[in-house]
């Protein structure tokens, strides 16, 4: 295999730093590709533009996370949320996003699994298929929002899974292990470390904390996958740092996961 990219995820850039100014460091630092956790419209698709006129590659878009319970609910805030969603699949098709990363749910108490909300992200995913974008539902505190649809759509080349090295070390304590339930459906990352502690979700540096990334390293090589090896951060955990000292050591050390895993 080609040897794979390495991303960082970039929502400090256009804050501490200018877009031109940022994607440029994130360029010299020997990242290949980028994404951004927040959408706001305007503001990820100028990410995209500045990312792109680096030569950096925006293969993954993250749809609106923060209140996407809505989804689950009854009533005009979930309509209106899922024309958001519809709209990261707009963006995408603009661009040519091959990926959407899709959250199901959040918090510890978040609605159950309900006709309603199912036929909204049915709806997402049909709008994504027709527009050749993917779906990737990403692995969070519940399996059973995330177990639904893998299992609708298990035969589906339209949807696959993200797993979150972080998610699984602080929201699940370890206890699920996603990647042997859908490790061979995976098309997506986003990895960070953190001190396993619940709820405690730092979005560290790998190697940082306490995560085993010689057992993260194992679960892609085994995958088969070969796409980007997707940093997910907080920049203000590194606030000690300038941004090309953090860029530096955030690739110094995706550098290292990426050896382990191909060698």
């Amino acid at each position: 295999m080609t040897t794979r990219k390495i991303g960082i995820n970039t929502d400090f850039i256009g804050q501490e730093i200018s877009f031109e100014e940022g994607y440029r460091a994130v360029k010299e630092a020997g990242f290949e590709a980028v994404f951004v956790c927040d959408f706001i419209e305007e503001t990820t698709e100028r990410h995209i533009v500045a990312a792109k006129a680096e030569g950096l590659c925006f293969d993954t878009l993250h749809a609106d996370w923060a209140t996407i319970n809505n989804m689950w609910s009854e009533g005009d805030e979930g309509e209106r949320f899922l024309e958001k969603m519809k709209a990261t699949v707009a963006l995408c098709t603009k661009h040519h996003i091959p990926t959407v990363i899709v959250h199901l749910s959040s918090g510890e108490n978040p609605p159950h699994v309900n006709e309603k909300g199912a036929s909204r992200f049915h709806m997402l995913v049909a709008e994504a298929a027709s527009k050749g974008v993917k779906i990737a539902f990403e692995n969070q505190r519940k399996l059973d929002h995330l177990a639904y649809f893998m299992e609708y759509y298990r035969q589906s080349e339209t949807v696959g899974f993200c797993w979150d090295t972080g998610h699984e070390s602080c929201f699940t304590m370890g206890k699920i292990d996603f990647m042997s339930l859908y490790g061979e459906r995976l098309c997506a990352l986003h990895i960070h470390d953190n001190n396993k502690i619940y709820n405690d979700d730092a979005h560290l540096i790998p190697f940082d904390a306490q995560i085993d990334f010689s057992r993260v390293a194992q679960k892609i090589r085994e995958s088969g996958y070969e796409g980007t090896l997707m940093l997910e951060l907080k920049r203000h955990a590194y606030a000690h740092l300038s941004v090309k000292d953090f860029l530096r050591r955030a690739y110094l050390a995706a550098a290292k996961l990426r050896n382990m895993i191909d060698g």
